[in-house]
């Protein structure tokens, strides 16, 4: 999927995903404290418009310009300030130790550029620092609910749990649930849930 598919399905009317945080985002979010956040494969901005309205210092990046544009447009409607960063994950170089929690909700990835961007999230972080992840699992594959239709952008926890090797894992836990975000992720949902924190 590339940047001609996220531009063409973010200008489609109202937001693709809602306009409310990811649940599991949610959940967590609340527990934390307010710092330096990153947003990855963010699209239209709703979950680092959420951080942002807890009070987090948050940047939003995505493929798509036409995504960052919504996450934009939709902090301002709230009164809110956020930063963008539009490009590709493969050429995503964060400053090491620069953020206090990388957040990655459905970010779909193949398998190599997943743990690429998995590394550098980790040098990213601050020591106590957080990433949190939500994303698919091969089980998802039938459900009809969301996700990509392709089995390499899917992931098993124990895949994770390799690829994230230096952060203490507080949470990563596999789980079927209802999921309600926007057009596109409508229903009974199979998925990985994962926080950990860097050491």
């Amino acid at each position: 999927m590339d940047v001609l598919y996220w531009d063409q399905r973010y200008r489609e009317e109202g937001f693709a995903y809602g306009d409310q945080p990811n649940d599991f985002l949610r959940e967590q979010a609340a527990e934390l404290p307010v710092g330096d956040a990153f947003c990855l494969a963010e699209g239209e901005g709703r979950n680092a418009v959420h951080l942002a309205a807890l009070g987090h210092h948050v940047t939003a990046q995505d493929l798509s310009a036409v995504g960052l544009d919504k996450a934009q447009a939709l902090a301002e409607s709230r009164g809110l300030s956020l930063k963008t960063q539009q490009g590709d994950l493969a050429d995503w170089r964060p400053e090491p130790g620069s953020v206090d929690l990388v957040v990655a909700i459905w970010m779909h990835l193949p398998p190599p550029l997943r743990a690429q961007v998995l590394a550098a999230s980790v040098c990213a972080l601050r020591p106590g620092g957080v990433l949190l992840l939500e994303a698919y699992t091969p089980r998802q594959l039938g459900l009809g609910s969301g996700g990509p239709p392709s089995l390499d952008l899917l992931v098993e926890p124990d895949q994770l749990e390799r690829e994230l090797s230096g952060l203490r894992l507080e949470i990563l836990r596999e789980r079927r649930r209802l999921i309600r975000e926007g057009r596109y992720h409508q229903g009974e949902s199979a998925v990985v849930q994962l926080r950990g924190r860097k050491i």
